[in-house]
């Protein structure tokens, strides 16, 4: 039985084996030698959506024959719907970037497909994307959002009133018998002291055209997929990693220097470095892994360990404070701003949502 820990190391070396000999050698050595917990590695490996990455890392090594038949037949079934959902959001993004750069607006594509246009995966099939993502500077923004709606984009979740306010993209947006929805972004943090060093004119510096696509530098796709976990995810504030980031950090600190792309940032560079200290050591000592060390990176990493111990309520607590964070803030801005206290009485008074909120509280069925 392996127990959290245990089992997310494992998974993090295993998707190294195609590019660390050593890793490579040890977790056969291991495959060979050990009962492993396929339960653990399989809810784990999901959960953290890498699954199929895993998959693609074992059959590149060869070490499928270690496996158990039925786990190997039902990786490759996973990986066979990835690649093919992969393969219409790659043809998706085609089409999204034919009709804006017909109108004058270049998309600049991030995270999973923005890494997917880039080539930076052997195999598609490696990656679980969600939303295509991309961001626009601020005179294309609203024009933008505006070419994508009589396109036949529209809510994906439609309400009778929208949440007020600045957030970092459009609401999400998805069109009929296309694969998925689409965010557009105006900035990538929802933290404004963050914005500032972080944001599409600082990317669109060193952004690069690859296949007629505009998507980040590795430096900055490296930051980005940072950024997503530490500060968008709370992920430095817990000591939490998602494993999907990580192993495209990993991926992309073989395409460019993870010390110095981090070290190019001001305010974000002690997050960000601290997440390269983790991954550094969830995937055994990978040397382009390597950050600043520090005495706040080692305490950052004393905590991080400490987390194993007990992850599942860190995990809860966390969400349980997001979610008090959040009402406490909506109250104060209610009281400031007039557009908050509009969207609060309209909340409040609306029938239908206090009947939904009762039967998620197990008050009324």
């Amino acid at each position: 039985q392996l127990n959290y820990k245990e089992t997310l190391f494992f998974i993090a070396k295993c998707l190294t084996i195609s590019k660390e000999i050593k890793n490579r050698d040890e977790i056969e050595k291991q495959l060979k030698s050990t009962s492993i917990d396929w339960d653990a590695v399989v809810k784990l490996g999901t959960a953290d959506l890498v699954f199929p990455a895993l998959y693609c890392n074992f059959k590149r090594a060869d070490f499928l024959k270690y496996l158990p038949q039925d786990l190997v037949s039902y990786m490759e079934y996973i990986t066979n719907i990835n690649r093919e959902r992969n393969e219409k959001i790659i043809a998706q993004a085609k089409e999204l970037n034919t009709l804006l750069l017909a109108n004058n607006i270049t998309p600049l594509f991030l995270k999973g497909t923005g890494n997917l246009l880039a080539g930076v995966y052997d195999d598609i099939a490696e990656r679980m994307v969600g939303d295509i993502d991309f961001i626009f500077s601020k005179q294309d923004y609203s024009t933008a959002i505006t070419i994508l709606r009589e396109f036949g984009y529209s809510e994906v979740i439609k309400y009778k009133y929208y949440f007020p306010g600045e957030r970092k993209h459009y609401r999400r947006l998805q069109k009929e018998n296309n694969i998925a929805a689409i965010e557009i972004h105006s900035e990538f943090l929802g933290i404004k002291k963050y914005t500032k060093e972080f944001n599409y004119n600082f990317v669109g510096q060193d952004s690069q055209d690859i296949n007629g696509f505009k998507v980040l530098s590795y430096a900055n796709k490296l930051n980005l997929s940072i950024i997503a976990n530490q500060i968008n995810d709370s992920g430095f504030y817990y000591k939490t990693m998602a494993l999907r980031n990580a192993y495209d950090v990993f991926l992309l600190s073989k395409k460019t220097n993870a010390k110095a792309a981090v070290n190019t940032l001001n305010k974000l560079s002690h997050p960000l470095n601290c997440f390269l200290a983790a991954c550094y050591e969830v995937f055994d000592r990978v040397d382009s892994l390597e950050c600043n060390k520090t005495t706040k990176t080692a305490s950052y990493m004393s905590e991080f360990n400490s987390q194993f111990t007990n992850p599942i309520p860190i995990k809860t607590q966390s969400t349980h404070i997001k979610i008090y964070l959040f009402r406490v803030n909506i109250i104060l801005k209610s009281i400031i701003h007039k557009e908050y206290r509009v969207w609060l009485f309209n909340v409040l008074t609306d029938k239908d949502w206090c009947k939904r909120k009762l039967v998620q509280l197990g008050i009324k069925k």
